[in-house]
């Protein structure tokens, strides 16, 4: 019975948010699509408590590449890259900001954590150039399943699945699964279990 009751409240909230929805599709189709979505993220973001969390989730399952209706996206996270997946069971803490990304099944991210688009989004080789201008690529991170990333955690490169990343660690390099990380930049601590 539960279950059914979830269905329905996921069905009533994209219902809810269709309209946004809709404008965010047209919107796409004219303007940048990372844009577009950064600028509805915005806006959803604001939207307090449970009924925030449920419109969030209706929004996302039609803004992004993939996001599962049971995903909780909490108050204040902000999303930047369309091309993001985010899995069935995934926790999104208070004032993440996401970028292009792949978080799968059963993940946990605490507050204030930043998945960035990779750690080669900006170039700054040429002094004589602003950096602004210097482009960059945006590379696709993966955070495997069944994960916990601490409280002001920022990811720029892959995790694997059953990993721990320590508070306010940064991941500079890939992690293997069953791994237990922390620092600055995250190193292996030990694995796990």
């Amino acid at each position: 019975m539960k279950a059914i009751v979830k269905h329905i409240i996921f069905f009533v909230s994209a219902v809810l948010i269709s309209p946004m929805t809709l404008m965010n599709i047209v919107l796409s189709s004219l303007f940048d699509k990372d844009q577009v979505l950064s600028s509805f993220s915005q806006f959803l973001s604001l939207l307090p408590s449970k009924l925030g969390v449920y419109l969030r989730a209706g929004f996302y399952r039609f803004a992004l590449t993939y996001c599962s209706p049971d995903a909780v996206v909490s108050f204040l996270v902000l999303f930047s890259q369309k091309d993001t997946e985010i899995s069935e069971g995934v926790y999104i803490g208070p004032q993440c900001n996401i970028g292009r990304c792949r978080i799968e099944k059963n993940t946990l991210l605490g507050s204030g954590v930043h998945i960035m688009s990779g750690k080669e989004q900006h170039n700054f080789s040429d002094l004589t150039r602003p950096i602004k201008e210097q482009g960059g690529t945006f590379q696709k991170v993966r955070i495997g399943q069944n994960c916990w990333i601490g409280n002001g955690a920022m990811i720029m490169a892959n995790i694997g699945a059953n990993c721990i990343v320590g508070a306010g660690s940064v991941v500079l390099n890939d992690i293997p699964d069953n791994s237990i990380v922390a620092g600055n930049p995250a190193r292996v601590i030990k694995p796990r279990g």
